[in-house]
């Protein structure tokens, strides 16, 4: 493992364990409103100052933060055990049901999937809960993001079907779903564990795309979207420097994820 690789893991785990302590760095929550000190600057009780109501800039990322690491892993899942159920078994049954599976996957494999996310949110109602609307966001984003593993995962369940240990597993007298998920599943689980880990900063990138055109999670609950619109009005990079670091952490743990990932296909092949 590189040395770039070793701290890749570092920054994902340091980014992981700071967030998760969200409620003991900044006890008084994301919410909580400094009346008094609406857009104030970095002070020693607001490390990233305020913002335009007054919050604490610092609790929202931490809890943003914490907010996409836990449930982008959770879209993830689910968009994985989809590409599975779709794609895995589709290539198991062949004929016509793979045929059917693969022409509902290209179908939304043509849709542009950003605006497709887009479209979906937009049609809900803007004052869900801020819980509704974090788990409408990671769920719609685990439904549309498995068509590409699908198509994987449909080519090389085909490819099983002919193979000696099914045969013989079928010879012994397995059928159905019982030779479905001991025999096969098992032999697919490289790609779905490739699904899951690449669909991972996938989904946060998502995410803060909706939140920046006001579609993600709802208010007061912060994302990395939300965090990021404050950036719309800024003149130049100098103004407010402070108002960089969702930014910055952004990049670092899409990066990170993107360094580990790159490791563990080496490691595959």
């Amino acid at each position: 493992m590189s040395v770039f690789r070793k701290l890749a893991w570092v920054a994902l785990l340091l980014v992981v364990g700071v967030s998760m302590a969200a409620n003991w760095l900044a006890p008084a929550g994301y919410a909580k409103q400094y009346r008094t000190q609406p857009n104030a600057p970095p002070t020693r009780q607001h490390w990233l100052g305020t913002d335009e109501v007054g919050r604490d800039r610092f609790a929202r990322l931490l809890y943003g933060t914490r907010i996409s690491l836990l449930l982008a892993p959770a879209a993830a899942l689910i968009s994985t055990l989809m590409a599975a159920l779709v794609g895995g078994l589709a290539g198991y049954l062949g004929g016509g049901w793979a045929r059917i599976a693969m022409a509902v996957t290209d179908l939304f494999l043509s849709l542009p999937w950003l605006f497709l996310l887009i479209t979906v949110r937009a049609l809900m109602p803007l004052n869900v809960s801020p819980l509704a609307s974090v788990l409408v966001t990671f769920l719609m984003l685990g439904m549309l993001g498995w068509t590409s593993a699908a198509r994987v995962l449909c080519a090389t369940s085909a490819s099983l079907r002919g193979s000696g240990f099914l045969l013989q597993a079928r010879a012994s007298g397995i059928r159905g779903v019982r030779l479905f998920g001991v025999h096969v599943l098992p032999n697919l689980t490289p790609v779905l564990y490739a699904q899951f880990w690449i669909s991972i900063p996938v989904f946060i990138l998502s995410e803060a795309n909706l939140g920046i055109l006001g579609l993600g999670v709802a208010e007061p609950m912060p994302s990395w979207g939300s965090l990021l619109k404050e950036l719309e009005g800024l003149v130049s990079i100098g103004e407010e420097p402070w108002k960089f670091a969702p930014l910055i952490l952004l990049v670092l743990v899409v990066t990170s994820f993107q360094l580990v990932l790159s490791n563990r296909e080496e490691m595959a092949a």
